[in-house]
């Protein structure tokens, strides 16, 4: 149970970057992009290709962080310049990736036009850099008996993972938040909350909407990255779903520990990732569900995660209302009071 669980939480963190991604087109543009499904594989199959090919992983981190910053922008250039529907916009795009997404990785193959996967297993990545070094400080050893010592028999072979990202994804948090309060991610903010208010003050709000899919679909390519290098292989079908599993982190977090500022809610979405990975574990360990139900299990979570907040608020009114009708009663009884006693 406890390797399981830890291993959502690593797999969480990572998707949590995702997240943020949908954020900032769900909640913050207010855009339907559907571009996640397509560019999750973009940022996964850019850097398994590069990697292959023996470039640093950190480069091949960077250049598929950029490859998804272009597909964000080029669904925002089809809605903004082009007049598609944003829905449309972004599916188009999502299609069109399959596509370039195959010619990626076919580059890792001589006269090949489209490769389906790519496996890293003997390739360096990131993550197994960073175990180099991490291993060396023995840290490992001393949680791993700590936990020993105290009843849990299956622990981690590393707590590398995590550590590295938990920094990064706090960082992009940090960064995340700095950026929604400069000048330009107060317009972009505006920019989904009335298009026509921030024309009036002269805002180019198409240049917002393609900046802020670019910045969006670059988080998603940086988590594709992170988990063709924590996994080990790209696949052309692993971003099937992103799109929901972004949206479920979301709205999971946003139920749970609400969305009164920028600071609190980005935390929320990472939570939401967290949790839903959790949840996903805890679920597929039932003896009638298997990892086909995989779908089916997302979907039931969104529904109660739509569902169950809205029925908790309803329950929360009715007993506001009953407390206030209430005092009133009790107001009323206590003017008939006084007014007899006046009398008397």
């Amino acid at each position: 149970m406890f390797s399981a669980i830890f291993g959502s939480v690593e797999q969480g963190i990572i998707y949590a970057i995702m997240a943020l991604g949908v954020y900032l087109t769900f909640r913050v543009l207010d855009f339907p992009d559907l571009t996640v499904d397509g560019s999750f594989v973009t940022g996964a199959g850019t850097a398994a290709t590069m990697i292959v090919l023996g470039y640093h992983p950190a480069l091949a981190t960077l250049v598929a962080i950029l490859a998804g910053f272009i597909a964000g922008c080029i669904t925002g250039l089809l809605h903004t310049k082009g007049k598609i529907n944003p829905l449309l916009s972004g599916i188009l795009m999502m299609i069109a990736l399959y596509s370039i997404n195959l010619r990626i990785m076919g580059l890792t193959v001589e006269n090949s036009i489209g490769r389906p996967n790519i496996p890293l297993l003997n390739s360096e990545t990131l993550f197994s850099q960073f175990y180099s070094w991490w291993g060396s400080l023995g840290i490992d050893e001393a949680i791993n008996n700590f936990l020993k010592s105290i009843g849990i028999e299956f622990v981690p072979s590393t707590w590398g993972t995590i550590v590295i990202v938990a920094i990064l994804v706090l960082a992009i948090k940090l960064i995340v938040d700095w950026f929604l309060k400069t000048e330009v991610g107060l317009a972009i903010r505006a920019t989904g909350d009335n298009k026509k208010m921030i024309r009036s003050f002269s805002a180019n709000t198409d240049t917002l909407v393609i900046i802020g899919l670019g910045i969006s679909n670059g988080l998603v390519a940086l988590s594709g990255a992170l988990i063709a290098q924590y996994a080990k292989f790209a696949d052309i079908g692993m971003g099937i779903g992103m799109i929901v599993i972004g949206l479920a982190s979301v709205i999971i977090g946003e139920a749970i520990f609400g969305t009164k500022t920028i600071v609190r809610t980005t935390l929320a979405v990472i939570a939401g990732a967290i949790i839903y990975r959790i949840v996903l574990a805890l679920a597929l360990r039932v003896e009638l569900l298997d990892t086909g139900d995989m779908k089916l299990i997302t979907a039931v979570i969104v529904i109660c995660a739509l569902i169950l907040p809205q029925y908790f608020d309803k329950r929360r009114e009715k007993s506001r209302k009953a407390k206030r009708h209430a005092e009133r009663a009790i107001s009323n009884v206590n003017v008939i009071k006084r007014e007899g006693n006046d009398l008397a």
